[in-house]
């Protein structure tokens, strides 16, 4: 029977319809890496890139040469721009503003034929520095107002190349679905006077049918309305409303937990495509006592047809115990090997 679920932090419903359903073997798996002859992220082809802004360099060698293990440059076709006046204005009823913000690339190894999941954990975590540092940096500058890391990986997934990279865009203004969640997240406080994801996180815990994976200062799990098959969430069980607010223990603990989780949804789905997301609170910070930060990862085995967007409602095929109980067996699996 299809169930109604209630997400309660942004008050979106979604449909459980497990009859529709797919078991993990039945979605298609990413294609096998191509060439990496004419890929400009792989070393020695650092001029097809714009200047680098940061790299680690193990070896002491030169910005826009060979010789580093994670590589930040801008994005050659950005989003925003970094250069100039934000320009606000109102055109009649309607309002703009020039495309102004940050659009970065984080190439995540110099090796071609590697995903972010089979990194080690040391190579995880130098990965994380770089999103903290570059966050930390980029919230210097008074235009821009969030902070967006995500990560598309595969075609289906939006990545245009292949070698694995994730991207960072600074923007003017706060993202719709962020705005959704803090409010949410502050009505929740305001009657409870409690963080609701970290309710969410000592109900699951007690559950434990929709846990995936923890150790002591994360905690991997599947929400309870997700919109997507296998929608994954890591989030820190301690309260912190902003990601570049953590420390090293953390850093170590969430590269280990990352990697981890990453694996597992590599192997029970077989090398999917997915996005990841990290939600932050916005750079004016006004919301550390109800706001979480916290990984999306989202697996893409579905489309989002005419229904979803024509009523706001997604149809997921997999409920959110069932996908935990398939990752916790893989992750037993795993162990074993």
């Amino acid at each position: 029977m299809p169930e109604l679920r209630k997400d309660p932090i942004v008050d979106r419903w979604v449909i459980i319809s497990t009859e529709r359903g797919k078991r993990p073997k039945d979605y298609p798996p990413l294609p096998p890496k191509q060439s990496q002859e004419k890929c400009p992220f792989c070393p020695g082809r650092e001029d097809q890139t714009p200047p680098e802004i940061f790299a680690f360099r193990a070896n002491g060698s030169y910005p826009n040469t060979p010789g580093w293990t994670v590589r930040v440059v801008p994005n050659k076709f950005p989003a925003l721009k970094i250069e100039g006046k934000l320009d606000r204005e109102g055109v009649g009823m309607f309002d703009k503003m020039s495309g102004v913000g940050a659009h970065e690339v984080i190439i995540e190894t110099p090796n071609h034929h590697l995903e972010l999941a089979d990194l080690s954990y040391k190579e995880v975590e130098d990965v994380l520095w770089v999103f903290l540092g570059r966050s930390i940096d980029l919230k210097q500058d008074k235009r821009f107002r969030y902070i967006l890391i995500f990560k598309n990986q595969g075609e289906a997934a939006g990545a245009s190349l292949e070698h694995t990279h994730s991207q960072l865009i600074a923007t003017p203004i706060i993202p719709l679905q962020v705005q959704y969640e803090i409010q949410g997240s502050k009505d929740y406080y305001n009657h409870k006077e409690r963080c609701i994801y970290c309710d969410a996180i000592r109900q699951n815990q007690k559950e434990i049918d929709r846990v995936v994976m923890q150790n002591d200062l994360f905690i991997t799990l599947e929400p309870f309305a997700p919109c997507f098959p296998f929608e994954t969430w890591i989030l820190p069980k301690f309260h912190a409303s902003a990601f570049d607010t953590l420390k090293k223990d953390g850093v170590i603990a969430l590269a280990k937990i990352l990697k981890d989780t990453l694996m597992c949804l590599h192997k029970a789905l077989h090398l999917p495509p997915y996005n990841f997301i990290i939600h932050t609170a916005p750079l004016q910070n006004n919301c550390e006592e109800y706001y979480h930060w916290h990984f999306e990862i989202v697996p893409r085995l579905t489309r989002v047809a005419g229904f979803e967007w024509g009523s706001g409602f997604f149809i997921n095929p997999v409920s959110p115990e069932e996908a935990a109980q398939i990752l916790r067996d893989t992750c037993c699996k795993q162990d074993k090997l």
